[in-house]
This record gives structure tokens, C-alpha cells and sequence, in this order.
């Protein structure tokens, strides 16, 4: 059957889906995602009119790559940001810095770029907003002023909490009334890691 769409309003929307996509989600999507939501037949179907896309210039795709497709051009500033395990909004748990991904995200996500990215676990920054699951940038920073969010190294376990500096008596605050505040000791290994620039919530 003949399709009423004509390929330039195809390719519209096919260009306009994976620039949402990047933008929300922090990846394109695959050829199989496309297809699915911009009504074409096939992967074979999404390939071809990616590949005229990419001869446009609005694309580039990296050959072998399953979401190997990334926007070009326009105004948007896309920031590559490597994903380094995770950090507890809750307890401190043990750190798994190994790298897992890289997102492409908008720069406009952030207050400021972050250098890589933690995958929060627990409930205890839901009152700032933080959510168990979210993707937080980390700008690394081996100081922080009283109040910031920040991702602290407490006996070589990795939190983000709070920072408040009370004379010479360092606490890492939760935001959930349900945990109690943290008081570092004099014997206890802590650093700052990086202070909090904004976070991705993926679906």
C-alpha cells in the first residue's frame, strides 16, 4: 500500500524523534525503536531513511553501534558523560566506579558540566528532589561551601548527602526525615569526591 507521508515529512519525524530521545533519555534510539514510533514497516525501513538523514548532514551514524546514531548541528550542546556506577542516597554503600556507559545529554540539563555520572540507590534525598534510580552529575571538586549537595567518600564508601560545616564538626545531611544525619569523626577516612550539578531521570 502506498503511504500518504511523503519522505521529507517522514524524515522529519523520524529526525525529531531520536533528537527527543538523546535530549530526555541521554541515548538514541535503536533502528527498532524508530520504526516502532514513526509508523514504518521495518528495521530495513528505518535504516534507509536514517542513512539519507545521515547524507543530509543531520546525523552522524557509527557503523556496528546499536544506538550509533547522535543529532548534528543546530543549538543544542550535547555533552558525552561517562556513567560511573552508583551512590547511595541512603546508608554509604560500597563504590563500583567501573565504567557502565556514556550518555549523550544536553548541556542545558546542568548548572555546570558534570564530569561523569552516579546511579543513585536509596531514598534519603527525595526531599531535594533525588530519587532512588536517577543519574546525578558529579562536577569533581575537593572542597564544597556549607549547604551544597555533594558526593562525599566516608571510609571509602561513596554517599551524596548535604554538606554542613558547623565550627569544626562536619555532618552529611539526608533530605528524608527518616534517616539521621551523618557526623564524620576525627578517625574516619572522608573526602569529597564532587559537588551535585543536576541529575537525569530516565524512564
Amino acid at each position: 500500500m502506498y503511504s500518504m507521508i511523503d519522505p521529507a515529512s517522514r524524515r522529519r519525524r523520524i529526525l525529531d524523534f531520536i533528537r527527543q530521545r538523546v535530549a530526555v533519555q541521554g541515548q538514541p534510539p535503536t533502528l527498532a525503536e524508530i520504526a516502532a514510533a514513526c509508523g514504518l514497516a521495518s528495521r530495513g525501513a528505518a535504516r534507509k531513511h536514517v542513512l539519507a538523514l545521515a547524507e543530509a548532514g543531520l546525523i552522524a551514524v557509527t557503523a556496528g553501534q546499536a544506538r550509533g546514531i547522535r543529532p548534528v548541528g543546530g543549538t543544542q550542546a550535547l555533552l558525552q558523560v561517562p556513567v560511573l556506577g552508583r551512590v547511595a542516597a541512603g546508608l554509604p554503600i560500597g563504590a563500583d566506579a567501573g565504567l557502565s556507559d556514556t550518555l549523550a545529554l544536553d548541556a542545558r540539563t546542568f548548572s555546570q558540566p558534570p564530569d561523569y555520572l552516579l546511579r543513585v540507590q536509596g531514598d534519603s534525598m527525595i526531599d531535594d528532589g533525588i530519587l532512588d534510580g536517577d543519574l546525578v552529575g558529579v562536577r569533581r571538586a575537593a572542597d564544597a561551601h556549607d549547604g551544597q549537595i555533594v558526593v562525599a567518600r566516608l571510609d571509602g564508601e561513596l554517599t551524596i548527602k548535604r554538606l554542613r560545616r558547623r565550627g569544626g564538626v562536619l555532618q552529611l545531611l539526608p533530605r528524608n526525615p527518616a534517616y539521621a544525619p551523618i557526623e564524620v569523626r576525627a578517625d574516619q577516612a572522608f573526602a569529597l569526591e564532587g559537588v551535585f550539578c543536576g541529575l537525569v531521570r530516565r524512564g
